[in-house]
């Protein structure tokens, strides 16, 4: 499935079904730059899950603050529209599938 972008409209709608990554990141963050790519390869190479980007900026406020971003990059794993687990930090390419492989035997 292509990459998306979330926004506070549009949040839950793109969490909704299956298993659902959320990567939430700014233009300002170097790490977040650096994880974009490695993000968006993951999403090209694992078609079965869906891959979500969300900018942190002035017009997305609300879903940040309501789980508790402080720290970017964070990705949130959803399934069904219910958080299941985060992690933040720059991570490769390996550590993003294996953790997806986690997720979807779980």
């Amino acid at each position: 499935m292509a990459l998306q972008h979330a926004t506070d409209d549009n949040f839950q709608t793109m969490v909704q079904n299956g298993l659902t990554l959320v990567d939430f990141w700014a233009v300002w963050c170097g790490p977040c730059r650096m994880f974009g790519p490695i993000f968006e390869t993951v999403s090209e190479k694992v078609p079965d899950v869906n891959f979500v980007k969300f900018e942190i900026d002035e017009t997305n406020r609300v879903t940040p603050t309501k789980f508790g971003i402080r720290s970017i990059p964070s990705v949130l794993a959803f399934r069904d529209g219910n958080l299941i687990e985060a992690r933040t930090g720059l991570m490769d390419e390996e550590t993003v599938i294996a953790w997806i492989k986690e997720l979807q035997s779980a």
